[in-house]
């Protein structure tokens, strides 16, 4: 079974949501698992990277998006998160608002802002984090330059 408005298996989908483009950048609703909480009900730190991580993947990797050949190889270079302010288990799905912040030859920064589910697109954002990512050629193992299709897709996601 194929989903005809993303061009991606349905079965092969990580969640529901396969995200929108807004003014904002890229919003994608990432459900938040029992597992991903800490004792006190917040959000592991570890787990939240991983939810930033699986947020890129319906923007990013998804067969219909010009960015698709980065499956095969894209790594992280670089990774900041800034919490300020609680996400809970309950406060699911996270809304992620994810753009690029930086693109040059062969990498991008992504800038993500995290709302808890519900919260106001314009609110202020309980995590603040970015990634810088690296496109790269697993046989040769360096570093590849993005094609003028991966470059004018992300440039389409740079905030003015």
């Amino acid at each position: 079974m194929t989903d005809q408005t993303a061009g991606t298996p349905a079965d092969r989908r990580l969640f529901d949501d396969g995200g929108h483009r807004t003014d904002a950048g890229f919003v994608v609703r990432v459900p938040v698992r029992w597992s991903d909480m800490d004792v006190y009900q917040h959000i592991n730190h570890a787990r939240m990277v991983t939810l930033l991580e699986e947020a890129r993947i319906p923007w990013l990797f998804y067969d219909d998006k010009p960015t698709a050949p980065l499956r095969k190889g894209c790594l992280v270079a670089d990774l900041h998160v800034k919490y300020q302010g609680q996400i809970r288990h309950d406060e699911s799905p996270i809304s992620v608002t994810m753009h690029v912040e930086k693109l040059r030859a062969v990498d991008f920064t992504v800038g993500y802002e995290v709302r808890p589910f519900g919260a106001p697109a314009d609110s202020k954002p309980a995590v603040v984090a970015s990634t810088q990512l690296v496109s790269f050629d697993i046989d040769t193992q360096r570093p590849r330059r993005m094609t003028p299709e991966e470059k004018a897709y992300l440039t389409s996601f740079i905030r003015s």
